[in-house]
């Protein structure tokens, strides 16, 4: 499932600085042996960094210590001290210091109102973290009297889908560790398939989740679809599915 995956940039800057939780870092390590591309964006941006450290000696600074992003970013706004005499290649390379420092305050402000509003970002899963994961189940199965209804979840497992999504467990009351394939329709108990989705502070939330899983199940038992396209349309993007199959822009 979702075999086109690349990581994001925001990824590999977190891989290259070690900041990624460790299965996070190994899909993208992997990942990167086997794509051309990947390894092209990943140059691009040494490169950047590597203009960048020259900006600085060019204008008579150190460059800053490399020990991650949000270091790196600090010691760039409090070392920057342009040179009082200018001419128009050092006003260049510190113009193009500035455009580049502006890009990556931006990645940290998102990456602060990412960690500080987990309530909106985890409305839907992070594919890289919760791809979703199935089980070989037919039709009449999930359709029987008895279902496959879900089983309560270890602690020790929620506990482990709270830090791979570096969230802390005081939090844990507000989000409900949730499958992305539900059981229902042959969701598998597995990290890959469950994440910290919020009960409130967003309209997309928990409970419009669960009234799309009850509509998938009962569209699959009537024949209206099958399971594969049920399963496919759940976990490639949930909000779409429940738009879809309640013909709506809202949730009810």
């Amino acid at each position: 499932m979702h075999e086109d995956w690349h990581p994001s940039n925001e990824e590999l800057l977190l891989a290259a600085d070690g900041e990624l939780p460790s299965r996070q870092a190994s899909r993208v390590r992997s990942h990167l042996t086997a794509c051309w591309h990947c390894r092209t964006r990943v140059a691009e941006i040494e490169t950047t960094i590597a203009e960048f450290t020259r900006t600085y000696e060019s204008a008579g600074a150190s460059p800053p210590p490399i020990d991650g992003p949000r270091a790196l970013l600090k010691a760039q706004m409090e070392a920057l001290d342009p040179p009082r005499t200018w001419n128009w290649p050092s006003l260049r390379w510190v113009m193009g210091a500035l455009a580049i420092l502006v890009i990556a305050f931006g990645v940290m402000i998102g990456l602060e109102f990412r960690t500080r509003r987990h309530d909106v970002y985890l409305a839907t899963p992070s594919f890289s973290l919760t791809p979703g994961a199935i089980r070989i189940v037919t039709r009449d199965e999930v359709c029987s009297a008895g279902g496959t209804a879900r089983a309560a979840l270890t602690p020790s497992l929620r506990h482990k889908v709270f830090e791979e999504y570096g969230m802390p467990q005081g939090n844990a009351g507000a989000f409900e560790v949730d499958y992305l394939v539900t059981p229902e329709l042959g969701g598998a108990e597995d990290i890959r398939n469950l994440w910290p989705q919020p009960y409130g502070a967003t309209e997309w939330n928990a409970h419009v989740k669960d009234a799309l899983e009850a509509r998938l199940h009962e569209m699959v038992c009537s024949g209206e679809i099958d399971l594969p396209t049920a399963q496919h349309d759940i976990a490639t993007d949930w909000i779409s599915a429940y738009k879809k199959y309640f013909h709506t822009d809202k949730p009810f």
